[in-house]
């Protein structure tokens, strides 16, 4: 690549961002970083109708968070400016007025309600998809069928009209797609999309073209959504004069539900009980709040690996990768061309390998956090000691303290289907003598202690350990299942150990 490599992510602020725009973010973050290129965010709100207050901040914090921050933005602006489509608004005529004066854009001043009757007449003689193309505009309202002069006093006279792009009969538009290879598409098929708004306003079409020509993007890296669009993009590149320098597109697969069956969408993580958004997101309007990856627990950098492999994969059968391992592997040619199903059980995958990757001061921190909004305080060392022994069996942060509440308070239930298979004569008898020889133990208890004191009560009993072993946790932690049992004795110590026993003692009572 010879020059530099420029890329955007170019969201509207229209509500929350979807995790498909935010692995849209990353693929163009990850593709710049690896050509030594920058990335570019733009603000995409032409349409002011949908504009939803909140969103901007939202998209900005999104990418903060998971680390794709841009290289030029509306908050860290670059040579390329504005980064917001409606301050560059005054601009975008002078594009128009060229494509009207080359023949290649037409004024077109049909009402609401006229427009409606065409799609009426259209659909009444049985035409599939009723367009505004390049053979019903001979039967419209516009500067290809009205006298110069009619036009002319129209448009003098403030009426008001929309600019649409004059599309040509029987021309093949072709496009090499970074992912899918040659895209083909005959013109007949493409209607005369409206390049310039009444409201002054350019639609997406042309504003997406002339600031990525301005900005000096050199690929376009975008959802499959916009593959449809990408033929009249072809020829507004023509039209402009700017076809040389038209960037290399790479249209993205959808995300799809998670039985595969049409793309995702915010129904279907709510139906399977899985975010959508990245971060919690209140809507301004209904004040309805969608949680977002980070308050589920997500951590960024697991997230941000599962988002990598919706469509990509490295080649070879790694599955963790930092960014920067990430930003080496990455390659447009690993992208696939079909949908990709959405598996949130890969994402808890994900996050419990990055869970259980971190020093256990770090999950010491995030259960001493959990413990303070209960108004619980522990010491360093014993927070460490219980993420240590709790982190294997967590896929959030919130679970070294959800499971791991038996470390600080003492079971006052047990488990009714255990007590009632393992609460047994053996069980009782063991856990009498093991609570002997810890009274009489001095100095400190660590584990190693009490597994030998535990085998050597078995052992006075004649009782095999096996046996008797879920019922001894049952007695402590009040489940049959969970962590290192001797690691937790240690953490828990002598007194609290003998506490236990004899509250289980007293409160169980042995099934004959």
């Amino acid at each position: 690549m010879n020059k530099q490599v420029r890329v955007r992510f170019a969201p509207s602020p229209t509500g929350a961002l979807h995790i498909g725009g935010v692995r849209t973010a990353l693929y163009n973050y990850l593709f710049a970083k690896k050509n030594g290129g920058k990335f570019l965010l733009r603000i995409e709100d032409t349409d002011q109708a949908r504009f939803v207050p909140g969103a901007e901040g939202y998209i900005k914090d999104a990418l903060d968070w998971l680390g794709i921050s841009p290289d030029e933005s509306p908050w860290k602006p670059g040579d390329s400016g504005p980064y917001r489509q409606s301050e560059r608004k005054e601009m975008y005529m002078q594009y128009a007025q060229d494509l009207l004066d080359k023949g290649h854009a037409y004024y077109a001043f049909d009402t609401a309600e006229e427009l409606e009757a065409m799609r009426q007449r259209l659909t009444a003689a049985r035409v599939v998809s009723p367009q505004y193309n390049s053979i019903t505009r001979t039967q419209m309202k516009n500067s290809l069928t009205l006298p110069a002069d009619e036009v002319k006093a129209r448009l003098e006279s403030g009426e008001p009209y929309v600019i649409r792009i004059k599309i040509p009969r029987k021309e093949e538009i072709r496009l090499n797609d970074m992912v899918r290879g040659w895209v083909m598409v005959h013109s007949n098929s493409l209607d005369d999309k409206v390049l310039m708004k009444s409201d002054g306003m350019p639609t997406y079409h042309l504003a997406n073209i002339v600031d990525d020509h301005l900005m000096k993007i050199t690929h376009v890296i975008r959802g499959e959504e916009w593959l449809p669009s990408a033929p009249l993009h072809v020829l507004l590149y023509r039209y402009l004069g700017w076809e040389d320098s038209m960037p290399e597109f790479a249209h993205l697969p959808l995300l799809l539900k998670p039985d595969g069956n049409g793309k995702l969408s915010k129904r279907d993580a709510e139906k399977h009980g899985f975010p959508l958004f990245p971060m919690d997101w209140k809507d301004p309007i209904t004040g309805e709040v969608s949680e977002g990856f980070k308050e589920a627990g997500y951590l960024p950098e697991a997230f941000l690996n599962f988002l990598a492999f919706l469509g990509w994969n490295p080649g070879d059968h790694r599955e963790i990768f930092s960014m920067e391992e990430l930003t080496e592997a990455f390659s447009v040619e690993r992208i696939g061309k079909s949908g990709t199903k959405f598996d949130i059980n890969k994402a808890k995958w994900y996050n419990e390998q990055y869970l259980r990757k971190k020093p256990d001061t770090v999950l010491a921190s995030y259960l001493s956090r959990d413990l303070k909004k209960e108004g619980i305080t522990i010491s360093d060392e014993k927070a460490e000691k219980i993420a240590s022994v709790m982190k294997e069996r967590a896929t959030f942060p919130a679970d070294l303290w959800k499971e791991g509440r038996f470390m600080i308070f003492a079971p006052e239930a047990f488990d009714p289907q255990v007590a009632a298979k393992r609460w047994n004569r053996d069980a009782v008898e063991v856990l009498k003598t093991y609570r002997e020889k810890l009274s009489r133990l001095e100095g400190p208890m660590d584990a190693d202690t009490a597994k030998n004191l535990l085998e050597n009560a078995a052992q006075e009993k004649e009782i095999k350990l096996g046996k008797v072993m879920q019922a001894v946790r049952l007695a402590i932690t009040g489940v049959g299942a969970g962590p290192d049992l001797m690691q937790v004795f240690e953490i828990l110590g002598r007194e609290e150990l003998i506490k236990r026993i004899d509250f289980a003692l007293n409160k169980l009572t042995v099934n004959d």
